[in-house]
């Protein structure tokens, strides 16, 4: 599942004409380089879920339609649904999981073991019931936050509190199956609800990020991921 319908509110001025996803980072639309990452780690199919310029993003796809993972659109052009809500209007369309959720504008260089066949490798349905990609404060660009997570010895995730600063930040990537949505709400509602009810079941684990994200969040993180590309030649 790629999240790429969002309005993009903090990157203007550039998504006022473009959405999110096809904002160039490298040469490439920021899409282009999530879709290139997935079928690269083997996924076969990714369902993208449309509305602000839906149009112009559909478009973009269709000509990608050639290349790895086949492409599924779900339309939510008359209700954006949020990261939850999208997700769970598309489950007829994602099949038997574990499947990813992956944000449209997550970017990363992989460093020696790569990150989505290793979270695939973890997956394990009798102890979790989402597993997220964190990525290490101290090596990712374009974050200033303070982490969004800790984690224990065993992958087991625990929020940060209020006046905490942890290690990790969420990196745009988790790894779930169908049952995550049981007795979720209809309409928009976000992850987050389903994360924190696997908090509290002892069954929402993290995999540390072994490289280097880039938090392309706002015209000025996109510009120091630019760098980081230009210096790296990634």
């Amino acid at each position: 599942m790629v999240l790429a319908a969002g309005q993009g509110e903090r990157m203007r001025p550039l998504t006022l004409s473009v959405p999110k996803p096809l904002v160039p980072l490298a040469g490439r639309p920021l899409i282009d380089h999530v879709l290139d990452r997935l079928g690269s780690a083997g996924v076969e199919k990714a369902v993208v879920n449309l509305h602000y310029l839906a149009e112009r993003l559909e478009a973009h796809l269709r000509h990608r339609q050639e290349a790895k993972p086949e492409i599924l659109f779900s339309d939510e052009r008359d209700l954006l649904l949020d990261t939850g809500g999208g997700t769970k209007k598309a489950l007829p369309l994602l099949g038997p999981g574990p499947f990813f959720i992956h944000n449209s504008d997550s970017v990363w260089s992989d460093g020696v073991v790569p990150a989505l066949p290793e979270m695939l490798r973890l997956w394990d349905a009798s102890a979790m019931d989402c597993l997220l990609l964190l990525a290490p404060l101290a090596s990712s660009l374009g974050y200033s936050g303070r982490g969004d997570f800790a984690m224990a010895p065993d992958g087991r995730l625990s929020r940060r509190g209020e006046r905490q600063v942890v290690p990790f930040a969420f990196a745009g990537v988790s790894l779930c199956e169908e049952r995550l949505f049981e007795a979720s709400p209809d309409g928009p509602f976000s992850l987050n609800l389903l994360w924190d009810r696997a908090l509290a079941r002892g069954r929402l684990y993290g995999m540390r990020l072994d490289g280097c994200w880039m938090h392309v969040g706002t015209p000025e993180a996109l510009a120091e991921a630019e760098t980081w590309f230009e210096r790296e030649g990634a």
